[in-house]
């Protein structure tokens, strides 16, 4: 506890001394602090504890603020950290044959999650990916299918990056979740991508792989197999560690 820290609750006595040193703590506090919830209730009275709506008291034990809501104590911070975390988000461009999203890896998180939506493609093509400068050592499978029912499954070993979606003039969006790009191990990926082809035809797909090296890595490219990109956003969030 601090060295000025308020830790009871005084109920002073008409016709007594006021201290100096009372006057003092309450100027250079206002809000008492507790170790615990149980010795929060102890300095207010316990049971007889009588109470005005809006009191404040802080709990070293979850280092939270609390007030009291007329009928019971509630938190009001710190706020929780959040599951995701927004790192990077970049434009695409215009007409760009890719696009390298720098700075979106590093050791505060394991995993990530990355989207990208609101391009278009200069004409159909595959979208692929690579990270950092490596060209070789990319497995990854997809399968998919159209609006109409009909299926389709490919895929590649050791090859120079991974397909993770597609692009055609309508639209380009997909959707991924990157394990261990930044740890000294392979990096795994699994993702979803949506590519409609007017108002009621197009196809879907869902999409995995790895990369087999145990490269620490910081940055990825996309890139259209064939003609350019033009527009959208990439946003990089990453998964709290705890």
């Amino acid at each position: 506890m601090g060295a000025n820290a308020q830790t009871s609750v005084p109920l002073f006595v008409a016709n007594t001394v006021l201290t100096a040193s009372q006057q003092n703590l309450s100027a250079g506090t206002g809000v008492p602090v507790f170790a615990t919830t149980v010795t929060r209730d102890a300095a207010f009275g316990g049971s007889n504890k009588v109470l005005a709506e809006g009191q404040l008291c802080y709990i070293e034990a979850s280092d939270v603020v609390q007030y009291y809501t007329g009928a019971a104590w509630a938190t009001v911070g710190p706020a929780s950290a959040g599951a995701l975390t927004l790192i990077a988000s970049q434009v695409i461009g215009t007409t760009v044959s890719s696009v390298t999203v720098s700075s979106a890896f590093s050791a505060t998180y394991d995993n990530y999650k990355i989207t990208v939506s609101g391009g278009v493609g200069s004409t159909a093509s595959a979208m692929l990916m690579t990270l950092g400068s490596t060209s070789a050592g990319y497995y990854w499978g997809l399968q998919g299918a159209d609006f109409a029912g009909s299926a389709s499954a490919n895929g590649a070993s050791n090859t120079s990056s991974w397909r993770v979606g597609a692009s055609n003039t309508t639209t380009f969006s997909t959707t991924m979740d990157l394990m261990s790009p930044n740890l000294a191990k392979n990096t795994a990926f699994a993702g979803t991508y949506l590519l409609p082809t007017a108002s009621t035809a197009g196809t879907m797909g869902n999409t995995g792989g790895f990369l087999n090296d145990n490269t620490q890595y910081t940055a990825f490219t996309l890139t259209p197999s064939t003609g350019t990109l033009t527009g959208g956003t990439i946003r990089v969030y990453g998964y709290s560690n705890s």
